[in-house]
């Protein structure tokens, strides 16, 4: 059998774009419709449930040769722009942009939406509050740094709740406009960074001075309008600020991973692979953290993190902050949240959301 030429595959390409585009199309009235139902019965835009249902059966249906990942790009974009068909979406993240709050966002939410850079994650709760944002995306916490704990307290007064998560592996780079690491006087970014790039800029950068920037962006803002300068920052921001990466993912550890939080309003619906977070507090007492957690473990429901935060009210007072797997809506942790209710001075359910990869 004679192989086809280049043309040929060219036209099959042609042909299969067509049907694509057609099919996209099709979606995308569809989304409309579903988006007309939705804003009829007051539900929200965006839900967590399905979008992990979706991501799940393009796994599953796909045989290659593209990998998941790459599948779940194209995906992220064809959802994101049937979203904004059903209702223009506004997202507020710690910003400014090409932070990697702001990459997390749209990775989550693709580019079709609009985003709201905000200034703190006070300011992001705030804007989600107000309804000026549909959602928000902040930091919770840092595989190597631990917990955000500006993020924890805001949680303790705010009404908003947790909708989702995104793990995002947190790569830095050595960006500049010269090409020659001899020549790099001074390098800009924010001090955790340099903390996590500590060992690699002894290494092979000790003569150059470090200074303090807000951010990874404004480090790159810096770098691109000073002589012998450098950044260390993400590849977004060198494609916003015109610099070259001189050197990827310098960080020390290859672990370097952060948890991110989608907030939003309603509680996502279950998923049949979700996470619960609660925040309570207790009077200070012998033994009572055990008497605090006997009810998950006598329902064999995992936790899968424990945290505590000081009350700002009371002196010696403290918050804790669980993950536990399930959702709110399950008669195991409902029954549980139930029972650790009666023994506490309060309680507050944070969300119950898809368990992120």
């Amino acid at each position: 059998m004679n192989k086809k030429g280049l043309g040929d595959l060219r036209l099959n390409i042609n042909d299969i774009d067509k049907r694509i585009i057609g099919l996209i199309s099709e979606r995308g009235l569809i989304s409309k419709e579903i988006g007309e139902i939705k804003k009829e019965k007051g539900q929200p835009v965006y839900s967590p449930d399905r979008e992990s249902q979706v991501y799940k059966n393009i796994e599953k249906m796909n045989h290659g040769p593209l990998s998941n990942n790459s599948i779940k790009a194209i995906y992220s974009e064809i959802m994101s722009a049937c979203l904004s068909l059903e209702q223009p979406l506004v997202v507020a993240y710690l910003g400014p942009e090409c932070t990697f709050t702001h990459q997390v966002a749209i990775r989550k939410f693709g580019t079709s939406v609009k985003y709201l850079s905000c200034n703190s994650i006070t300011e992001v709760f705030v804007e989600v509050e107000k309804g000026n944002a549909n959602y928000g995306v902040v930091p919770i916490e840092n595989s190597i740094e631990g917990a955000v704990t500006h993020t924890m307290d805001m949680f303790v007064s705010s009404p908003v709740v947790i909708c989702s998560e995104i793990f995002h592996p947190i790569k830095h780079n050595l960006l500049s406009k010269i090409e020659n690491f001899k020549d790099i006087k001074k390098i800009y970014s924010n001090p955790q960074v340099f903390g996590q790039c500590r060992i690699w800029l002894e290494q092979n950068l000790p003569w150059a001075k470090l200074i303090d920037s807000s951010s990874t962006a404004k480090a790159s803002e810096s770098a691109s309008r000073e002589k012998f300068s450098a950044s260390i920052a993400s590849e977004l921001a060198a494609r916003k600020y015109g610099l070259k990466i001189l050197a990827k993912s310098i960080e020390d550890f290859s672990g370097n991973i952060t948890r991110f939080l989608v907030i939003g309003k309603k509680i996502s619906e279950p998923s049949q692979n979700d996470k619960t977070s609660i925040l309570f507090s207790v009077k200070d007492k012998p033994g009572i953290l055990h008497d605090m957690l006997s009810p998950f473990k006598e329902r064999g429901i995992n936790l899968t993190k424990i945290e505590s935060r000081p009350s700002k009210a009371m002196m010696w007072k403290y918050y804790f902050f669980i993950d536990l797997v399930g959702h709110v809506h399950e008669k195991e942790v409902e029954s549980a949240i139930k029972e650790l209710e009666t023994k506490c001075d309060f309680l507050k359910i944070l969300g119950s959301y898809p368990r992120g990869e």
